[in-house]
């Protein structure tokens, strides 16, 4: 694997996905982000087996290849170089090399196959939303969640179409202690998709995408996995195992 990139360019996606890495590990490969190369583009996944964030950027490929390297030592490393820089990223045996002008940093690897990925998803329901609305779903009630392990259901957001009022999206969250409630018109398309939990560390990261766009986000939702896109100078991609939710009713 061997790819050029612009600093800024490859900064973005990793300060978005390293959020979700934990720097200490009892698995090792958790602590590393995945970095696959195409023609024209570079993808990074990262995952903490309850979450994955998969980012892509536009760069030049030399070799196309994949690695694994510590999510939180990389973005360090380019976090500190000089605005506006060229940065090469090149796999040497079982190290990567990154340098940028008189900056040379070699990082060790970890095998590609060990790194868990998520399974595709099927049954799925899709619609979009605005992401102003989704933000706006997400402000008003995700002060009310939970913080209770032991109260697993209450960790998230149920987000559903009520049956009594099914013109409405509705997000509801409680702590047991005070409920928030919030509700937008019904998107196009969700007229019929499955009730949902969304988690509560889900729904911090979604919160922080929606301020990356002001257009609309396609949600795609099966029965055990929300994916998230947006579309702007990244491409980002979130999948999130969803907790049951037939013990919440609204």
């Amino acid at each position: 694997m061997d790819f050029t990139i612009e600093r800024n360019t490859l900064l973005k996606p990793l300060g978005h996905i390293y959020s979700i890495v934990e720097r200490r590990n009892t698995i090792p490969i958790l602590s590393n982000v995945l970095i696959e190369t195409n023609s024209s583009k570079v993808s990074f996944t990262a995952t903490d087996m309850d979450m994955d964030i998969v980012e892509t950027a536009r760069c030049i490929v030399s070799t196309q290849g994949k690695v694994t390297v510590s999510a939180h030592t990389l973005y360090d490393i380019v976090r500190k170089l000089t605005d506006g820089s060229e940065i090469s990223i090149k796999l040497t045996d079982t190290n990567l090399e990154v340098s940028a002008g008189k900056s040379k940093f070699i990082l060790p690897t970890l095998p590609v196959d060990d790194y868990p990925i998520m399974s595709e998803i099927e049954n799925v329901s899709k619609f979009f939303i605005q992401s102003v609305d989704l933000a706006s779903l997400i402000d008003n009630t995700k002060f009310a969640i939970s913080l209770e392990e032991t109260r697993y259901y209450l960790n998230g957001i149920f987000l559903h179409v009520p049956e009594a009022n099914n013109d409405k999206l509705r997000a509801v969250a409680t702590d047991g202690h005070r409920l928030a409630q919030a509700e937008i018109p019904l998107p196009n398309g969700a007229e019929n998709i499955p009730s949902i939990i969304l988690p509560r560390k889900a729904v911090g990261e979604i919160r922080k995408l929606t301020d990356l766009t002001d257009g609309s986000i396609e949600i795609i939702i099966s029965d055990k996995i929300v994916k998230k896109y947006t579309h702007f100078l990244l491409i980002q991609e979130m999948q999130m195992p969803l907790l049951e939710n037939r013990v919440m009713r609204v």
